[in-house]
């Protein structure tokens, strides 16, 4: 039997979820509750402590108890849709109670620090906890060469900045590869050229003839689960990147933004061959944990990270305390990686179902090469389909799917692809959006062969 207390939390609970007590809004005092649920007065106040425990009301002193609760606003439009564009985590895949904890214990541990600036390079005691939660991946560096940065965008930002040991200026990028990269390099700009890179990887020969004729100050490359092809390098390629790297006085800029979606604990990053600190590794922590947070880690050769250091002081001075602290917690406490591994089985499902159904479902002439792993693959749109005209006719079905347009230098030969990322979808949603992907497309190839015209009206 419940006790009276929850009734009353539960009841005030739903006023606040259906708005009928607003943002900011005053409860009923301690006195007006009592009478108002029928109960006592020490009842009201058990009630009303639960729910500032939950963080949906607060106290002021002398003045009473204010509602907290943002109402939920149901996306109505987006019910029936089928997105395949986002890379924003699934909201339901979120340690949102887990995090609630560690922030709430991080205020109570760290009150002394969390109003004041710290260190540009990150609180120490969370570059300790990264060293060892880097070492099961084979990173090991000391806290010294680890910084914490707010997301890996920040990062990536400002490498492209600062000048290197080496004293190059270009940049060197896969094609495709990450927008955000290819966005800093443009805004600040910086001299970008491209090397093409398939599910296969890329040409070494052609690799090794950049950095030895072009001015590279470093190579950007995503090894694991590539952006937006999906694909990973093979063992053999990672040394090999590593070793040219070292003979041509290159740096490597490592994006492993989706470490943690790799199931398999032998597949090293190429920081792991690196013996002469050429070596830059980014990794991302908004694809397990809350991307607002914006957390990221970045190890530096021991010859960058006062530059790095400097660059980051004038960014933005320090990473947001608070989710520094947090992050310790949630690392030390091994929920992290307890969550990690959820969220990894979670995706492995995911991106299972749309190789079975773009196996199963797709024309011939059209190829969509799904990894083991990751959250995206790319398909191949076929010569006479128009990539415009297929998203539309799809979005007018309430299936969302973007090109690979945007992951291009201006100039760089493309191939034309639709990007299909997995984050925002379930296995119902996947296998509803490729049945009609693939009808979509058969249609589309059916009125070429026939020689018609197909008008696509834009909505």
């Amino acid at each position: 039997m419940e006790n009276k207390y929850e009734v009353v939390k539960a009841l005030i609970k739903e006023q606040l979820a259906r708005g009928n007590i607003k943002p900011g809004e005053k409860l009923p005092s301690i006195r007006s509750a009592s009478k108002l649920w029928d109960c006592s007065k020490n009842t009201a106040i058990r009630a009303y402590q639960e729910l500032e425990k939950e963080h949906l009301i607060y106290s002021v002193p002398k003045s009473g108890y204010y509602a907290v609760l943002r109402p939920r606003h149901a996306r109505k439009s987006e019910t029936g849709w089928v997105d395949f564009t986002s890379a924003t985590p699934d909201a339901d895949a979120m340690p949102y109670k887990d995090f609630q904890h560690c922030l709430n214990r991080a205020i109570e541990l760290y009150a002394d620090q969390l109003f004041a600036y710290s260190d540009p390079q990150g609180f120490f005691t969370l570059r300790r906890a990264l060293e060892k939660h880097l070492a099961h991946s084979r990173i090991f560096a000391p806290p010294s060469q680890i910084c914490v940065v707010s997301g890996a965008q920040q990062a990536l930002h400002l490498l492209a900045s600062m000048p290197f040991p080496n004293g190059k200026s270009a940049v060197l990028v896969e094609q495709p590869t990450f927008h955000g990269m290819l966005r800093s390099l443009e805004l600040l700009g910086v001299m970008a050229l491209g090397i093409e890179r398939t599910m296969a990887g890329i040409d070494l020969d052609e690799l090794e003839r950049h950095f030895r004729n072009n001015h590279i100050k470093f190579f950007y490359t995503v090894p694991r689960f590539h952006n937006p092809l999906g694909a990973s390098y093979s063992e053999e390629q990672k040394k090999h990147i590593a070793r040219l790297a070292a003979q041509y006085d290159v740096y490597i800029v490592e994006d492993d933004f989706l470490a943690d979606m790799d199931a398999n604990a032998k597949a090293d990053p190429i920081y792991s061959y690196d013996q002469t600190g050429r070596v830059i590794y980014v990794k991302s922590f908004s694809k397990i944990m809350l991307p607002g947070l914006r957390l990221a880690s970045v190890v530096l050769p021991a010859s960058l990270t006062e530059t790095f250091r400097l660059y980051k002081a004038s960014c933005d001075s320090s990473t947001a305390a608070l989710s520094q602290a947090a992050l310790e917690l949630y690392l030390s406490s091994g929920m992290y990686d307890h969550h990690a591994a959820l969220v990894r089985e979670k995706y492995r499902l995911r991106i299972q179902k749309l190789g079975e159904c773009a196996n199963s479902w797709l024309p011939p002439k059209v190829r969509l090469q799904v990894p083991s792993g990751g959250i995206f693959a790319t398909m191949a749109i076929p010569d006479g389909i128009q990539p415009d005209d297929l998203i539309t006719a799809l979005h007018a079905q309430q299936v969302r799917v973007v090109s690979t347009e945007q992951h291009y230098l201006r100039l760089f030969p493309r191939t034309r692809g639709l990007r299909f990322s997995i984050i925002q979808t379930d296995q119902a949603k996947i296998e509803k959006g490729m049945h009609i992907v693939a009808e979509t497309v058969a249609n589309l190839l059916k009125r070429q062969k026939a020689g018609g015209q197909h008008v696509i009206h834009w909505v």
